[in-house]
């Protein structure tokens, strides 16, 4: 394989994933809309947000600036869309509600990447994927195409699970804190985007830990073993 394919080919994957992580990321926050639309907060459908056009829900920054960055240095792949608007008082059961809102978006990426992973074994039966991967035809691309939205939804599920707010893990997480516990919880919300910046880029690039990659790993890594290697 020359260098000049081999770049190519480097870029074209960086493409692909970007991608896929805004049509994932996308379809996360639609699905949170959808979800409290059907518990009765009209809010997201009213705005607009309920549509497939990505255009209405792509963030510069978080659909495409950050995957772009986090691809071109060889990171964990994940992104953010603008958030769907809803209204906690138009819910039926608020505390219960809330919690089945903030479910769907990581639930909706879980979804999508059985469904890659059922499509590769799908299309590719009873195969090794290592041969595939060192072949140069339109099954290199199609095996490529397919692990990734499967690995990239994993990512965007879990990474999404973290306690730590705006990610979803921390709407999750609250309704079962009380008393001293959720007044904390509140008092830390703030410091919360700084601390995502520090595991993103700080401990990684300073230190040399990365509890989270350690943490997709563990999480999303494996789950992907799993369904590529255990089905």
């Amino acid at each position: 394989m020359s260098a000049a394919y081999a770049q190519f080919t480097k870029v074209i994957l960086i493409v692909i994933s970007v991608v896929i992580v805004m049509i994932s990321a996308t379809l996360h926050e639609i699905s949170h809309g959808y979800a409290a639309y059907k518990l009765g907060d009209p809010t997201a459908k009213l705005q607009g947000r309920l549509t497939l056009n990505p255009l209405a829900h792509i963030d510069p920054i978080g659909s495409f600036a950050l995957p772009l960055v986090l691809a071109l240095a060889h990171g964990p792949i994940f992104a953010f869309a603008k958030p769907v608007p809803y209204n906690p008082r138009f819910l039926k059961n608020p505390q219960r509600d809330e919690l089945l809102v903030a479910l769907a978006g990581p639930m909706c990426n879980l979804m999508l990447a059985f469904i890659g992973a059922g499509l590769c074994h799908l299309i590719f039966p009873h195969v090794i994927w290592a041969d595939y991967l060192m072949s140069q035809g339109w099954s290199y691309w199609v095996v490529i195409v397919l692990l990734n939205f499967c690995y990239i939804n994993l990512v965007l599920c879990f990474f999404n699970l973290i306690p730590l707010p705006p990610l979803d893990g921390s709407k999750i997480v609250s309704p079962f804190l009380t008393g001293e516990a959720r007044l904390w919880y509140y008092k830390v919300e703030r410091y919360s985007m700084p601390v995502l910046l520090v595991l993103l880029f700080i401990l990684p690039s300073w230190l040399n830990i990365d509890p989270l990659s350690s943490y997709l790993d563990l999480t999303a890594g494996r789950l992907f073993d799993f369904l590529l290697m255990g089905l």
